[in-house]
């Protein structure tokens, strides 16, 4: 079933647009497939970038909030790579151009996305403590992308480099992974001493 992405806000779009045709930006981005890329560039495939805080705490699920939005950036007919977008007290800005694995990732995430059942709005949610960055797959495909938590039922494809222990481009239900993540994230049991 295909995905159905959401729209990225307009002000997201323009600022990496608008960076994409600025030279300066171009050129101080330490992305060399960026530079080096003869013909025109387009941003494309917008996903909201969230990140899942607090996953260790005891009141409660951990909490999802929106950072930003990413775009690939399409130069023909590949990905050369991604720009991201963050939100200030003005709106929308650009903040980086960036390459490596994870663009591929996600790319290959996505196909992968594509061939399941049941239609998923997709989204990237960043576990910071854990240097892991998954593809969500948001079962309720009429939400607003900016808001709302993953729910139990919703699928997590971790994205390669993922941590040890944890498969990449793995679907695993919300339910299933968010206790390995806590599990590896809890405090470290004291080893007691002997006399």
């Amino acid at each position: 079933m295909p995905l159905l992405a959401p729209q990225a806000p307009k002000p997201a779009l323009r600022s990496a647009r608008a960076a994409l045709g600025s030279p300066t930006a171009v050129r101080e981005a330490c992305t060399p497939a960026l530079r080096s890329h003869p013909g025109p560039l387009s941003p494309e495939l917008p996903l909201p970038v969230h990140v899942l805080d607090r996953i260790t705490r005891q009141d409660g699920p951990p909490l999802a909030r929106l950072t930003g939005w990413r775009f690939l950036i399409r130069g023909g007919d590949r990905t050369v790579a991604a720009a991201e977008t963050m939100l200030t007290p003005d709106g929308w800005a650009f903040s980086h151009f960036f390459e490596g694995p994870y663009i591929t990732s996600t790319e290959l995430a996505l196909r992968q996305a594509e061939a399941l059942p049941g239609p998923y709005q997709p989204r990237l949610l960043s576990v910071p403590e854990l240097y892991m960055l998954t593809l969500w797959l948001h079962g309720d495909t009429t939400a607003d992308p900016a808001e709302g938590q993953p729910a139990p039922t919703d699928l997590l494809v971790p994205l390669a480099p993922a941590p040890p222990g944890i498969a990449a481009h793995r679907p695993y239900r919300v339910a299933d992974l968010l206790p390995v993540l806590t599990l590896r994230l809890g405090p470290v049991p004291l080893l007691g001493t002997t006399a």
